[in-house]
């Protein structure tokens, strides 16, 4: 039986509104004893579904105690790390954190040799089968925080549904675009949303957790998909800067990189989630 609390981003929100405060305050609490659980906040799908495997299956041999917080957005799970809420987390990829970090003030980081998996991030639609489907001034759904927009933007890129400025990075909006043929129009919601905003669109551009939640699959429902290789977008383990080097994550990031948790990643995801180690 999962010892997993959810966490709402109603429930936390009142907590966010403090980060400033704790980001410029004491250290004191950035974790708790090494020697006591680890607690990590990921969000549900597959990250939640990883730790739990681990927690159910692993960490006991290990001498690890474990203890697993489910967050539904994609700011809550660094606010809680920062606030030392929780000792660390698992959701995000290099580049969002980076541009988290630059906007917060904040000092978390990867814990090294700790990336896990790689979402890819597909384009869907209820509609439309096939990219060339896509109808003159179709509207598309775009994640609507700063790198998972650009990453969004450059698959659509990737498959010649419209091309982006020259040195365009992970900072890449719809204003970025040079050439648009379909004159495609863009609608950026919360990565959350996503999936529920089908029936209203066109087509949209999910995040895998997300379009995993909503029993959609990369591997076979995305009309367009990334490609794993070379990709920057791993999601790794992260903590507050310092306690990269605390036993209790040392041990969990050994796990997550054990060729139990790659099986179990294989076998349950079927190309929809892909181990990156």
């Amino acid at each position: 039986m999962r010892n997993t609390a959810k966490i709402t981003t109603a429930a936390l929100a009142a907590g966010a509104l403090t980060l400033g405060l704790t980001a410029c305050g004491s250290d004191k609490d950035s974790g708790s004893d090494a020697s006591g659980t680890l607690t990590v906040a990921a969000t549900p799908t597959p990250q939640g579904e990883i730790l739990s495997y681990i927690k159910d299956n692993l960490a006991k041999k290990a001498g690890l105690e474990l203890e697993i917080k489910e967050f539904t957005d994609y700011t809550l799970p660094n606010t809680a790390v920062q606030q030392g809420e929780v000792d660390a987390n698992y959701f995000q990829h290099q580049p969002y954190l980076d541009d988290f970090n630059k906007k917060n003030g904040t000092d978390i980081v990867a814990v090294p040799n700790a990336t896990v998996h790689l979402e890819p991030l597909g384009l869907y639609s209820q509609g439309v089968k096939k990219l060339t489907d896509l109808k003159k001034g179709a509207t598309i759904a775009l994640p609507n925080d700063t790198t998972n927009e650009a990453r969004a933007l450059k698959l659509l890129e990737a498959n010649g549904v419209i091309k982006l400025k020259a040195g365009v990075g992970y900072e890449a909006t719809p204003k970025d675009i040079a050439s648009n043929p379909k004159n495609l129009q863009f609608k950026e919601l919360e990565a959350a949303q996503l999936p529920r905003s089908l029936g209203d669109v066109d087509a949209a551009v999910i995040n895998g957790n997300y379009a995993l939640e909503a029993d959609l699959s990369p591997a076979k429902d995305a009309i367009a998909a990334e490609s794993p290789k070379d990709n920057p977008y791993g999601n790794f383990l992260a903590v507050k800067e310092g306690n990269e080097d605390d036993p209790r994550v040392q041990k969990l990031a050994k796990l997550l990189t054990s060729p139990e948790v790659k099986k179990f990643i294989e076998d349950k995801y079927d190309g929809a989630v892909v181990a990156a180690f």
